[in-house]
């Protein structure tokens, strides 16, 4: 039955290519405009689909949160018998979750990282179910109040359309690529109501930075489409509310210095906090499809006491923005936001990470402001200003993406006076988190299992392949005590040219080369005076079996040799073999065309 429905897709995708080409060429229709219809389309489709997974999400809310909290007579407020039951609404997702991992688990693997990895180095073929899966998935949490975010998951999900329409069409390549940049802005873009923020998100995150004039058209079109069904179906109004931001005093500029020095390193104490949970709650040894419903029970603990971090947060965030809320709290809620994201995602359910860190950003940045008014009450600071600008950066800083942030605080407020502290603040904020932690929040966990977005599919390929798999065993090689004479013997009767050196008990002690000796060649007097080991180089550059080809290249790379002898790590004079940059480039291609091969199967 698989088979029949898979000839029956690859009938009607071919029917439909065909028909599609013969109307591009009757209408003498370019790939161009062509490309921009289809950004036209996603954008249609990214505005629906962001509004009915808002939907959706408030359909379980209204299921769980709500109608728990009318039965029961819950009231948040007051502290009862009957507010202990806050604890269990975040479980009931992690219960409904568990038919969810049984049926879908494959779709519910990866998150928003390994929607990167298949944009940038898997051909941006993203499959159909988890249009659904994943949505329904992230729903679910974000309904019953798990401490996660909606934009990731919108992001997959319009991203999912645009590769679903491309793959239709037979688009392939990087303009598929591009059209699932198309649904992650527009995705973003309805979200906020920030068509510009979506553009960047886009281009920053989604694409690495790495896009041309005539991609950059069609995700801004994308992005200005889904914006404006949005604003038809759901309002003007973004989900964020900030009041008018204004700048009493150019000599704050100093204090917003100081906070992005702050939120840099907060940011990095985020990632590593956020990581250090994911490794505590993989290594606890209870049955996987528990954890979702653990996960539910401790965030609905710490809800109990902080029931801000319930959900995004959106709207304490824009009480936060009004200069609401004393400065304990919110350095309170700092803590208990990284913790209860952290225990959300890592437990098993699904969500994204942006929102959670605009909350850590406006509540740090809001119990900055209360203290600096605090110390210099004659100033007249604003909080909600600081905790606008620290909302931005530590996006800015925990994403690496500053310029997503900048744009969205502008979108928020409107307002052109906000520009030079958010600037400020993101790009000071950016570069301590990258001094601190290289990776961004989002590809920490591709680094440890060496796959490096920026680094590009070459690289990724290479880091996969170890010394081990690509060496050769038997090795010529001479002993170190042999003459010039017999050295100019020996290479007469081999191809090699380069030759390791080892002593009475095998040991590595140099390497020489043809070209070494040449210089000595016509000095005849030297050729039985001489020992090879007078002309080899002793300061040898290894490598070890188990390190990748990428480590071995770049190796090579620094004195532009040919070959590296592979050693043991112990005693590091050990030879097991020799590695050469023909070797690695054979193994490279190998290796790239099984992926190719794989890949088009896969689409297939």
């Amino acid at each position: 039955m698989a088979a029949i429905k898979q000839r029956v897709h690859i009938f009607f995708s071919r029917k439909l290519h065909q028909n599609t080409r013969a109307a591009l060429n009757r209408f003498n229709i370019s790939d161009n405009t062509f490309a921009t219809l289809l950004a036209v389309i996603i954008g249609v489709l990214g505005g629906l689909g962001n509004y009915l997974f808002r939907k959706t999400i408030e359909l379980f809310h209204w299921l769980v949160v709500e109608q728990s909290t009318t039965f029961f007579d819950i009231n948040l407020e007051e502290w009862n018998f009957r507010r202990l039951l806050v604890v269990f609404m975040p479980a009931i997702g992690g219960l409904l979750m568990i038919p969810m991992w049984i049926f879908f688990g494959k779709d519910l693997k990866g998150g928003f990282a390994g929607f990167l990895v298949t944009v940038n180095l898997k051909g941006a073929k993203l499959p159909f179910r988890p249009l659904f899966t994943r949505g329904l998935a992230a729903a679910i949490t974000l309904g019953t109040g798990g401490s996660a975010g909606q934009e990731g998951p919108i992001a997959v999900i319009c991203g999912t359309i645009g590769s679903q329409l491309g793959r239709l069409f037979k688009i392939r390549g990087s303009q598929l690529k591009v059209l699932v940049a198309c649904g992650a802005a527009a995705g973003v873009a309805a979200t906020f109501n920030a068509p510009i923020a979506g553009v960047f998100f886009a281009t920053e995150i989604v694409l690495l930075s790495s896009f041309e004039v005539a991609s950059f058209t069609q995700i801004v079109i994308a992005s200005g489409i889904a914006t404006v069904l949005s604003r038809a179906m759901l309002g003007n109004g973004s989900e964020l509310v900030a009041p008018v931001y204004a700048m009493d005093s150019y000599w704050e500029l100093g204090l917003y210095l100081l906070l992005g020095i702050i939120i840099g390193g907060l940011a990095a104490v985020f990632i590593n906090v956020y990581y250090r949970i994911k490794d505590v709650i993989d290594a606890t040894k209870l049955p996987k499809l528990a954890k979702p419903v653990m996960g539910g029970l401790t965030v609905g603990l710490i809800g109990l006491f902080l029931p801000q971090i319930f959900g995004n947060g959106y709207e304490f965030m824009s009480e936060v923005l009004n200069g609401h809320y004393a400065w304990n709290l919110l350095l309170l809620l700092v803590v208990a936001k990284m913790v209860a994201t952290g225990v959300t995602i890592g437990s098993g359910l699904p969500g994204g990470l942006f929102a959670p860190c605009l909350f850590i950003g406006a509540v740090a940045g809001g119990a900055f402001g209360h203290l600096m008014a605090t110390l210099m009450p004659g100033a007249a600071l604003s909080p909600g200003a600081y905790a606008l600008v620290g909302m931005g950066a530590f996006l800015a800083a925990t994403t690496h993406a500053p310029m997503t942030a900048i744009f969205l605080l502008f979108e928020i407020t409107d307002s052109y006076e906000v520009i030079i502290p958010i600037m400020l603040t993101c790009v000071i904020g950016t570069a301590i988190a990258r001094h601190l932690k290289k990776e961004s929040l989002e590809t920490v966990e591709l680094t440890r299992i060496g796959i490096d977005l920026e680094a590009g599919k070459e690289r990724n390929i290479m880091k996969n392949l170890t010394v081990g798999e690509v060496m050769r065993t038997a090795v010529e090689t001479i002993p170190e005590d042999m003459t010039l004479r017999e050295f100019a013997d020996f290479i007469q009767r081999t191809q090699h040219t380069n030759f390791p050196l080892v002593n009475a008990a095998g040991e590595l002690t140099g390497i020489i080369s043809v070209q070494d000796f040449m210089d000595v060649v016509f000095e005849k007097n030297l050729m039985d005076l001489v020992v090879v080991k007078e002309l080899a180089t002793t300061d040898v550059i290894t490598v070890f079996a188990e390190e990748n080809l990428d480590t071995a290249m770049r190796r090579i790379g620094y004195r532009n040799i040919e070959q590296l002898p592979v050693v043991d790590r112990e005693t590091r004079c050990k030879l097991h073999g020799i590695v050469s940059r023909h070797d690695m480039i054979s193994a490279y291609n190998r290796a790239l065309m099984n992926r190719t091969r794989a890949l088009e199967e896969a689409d297939a």
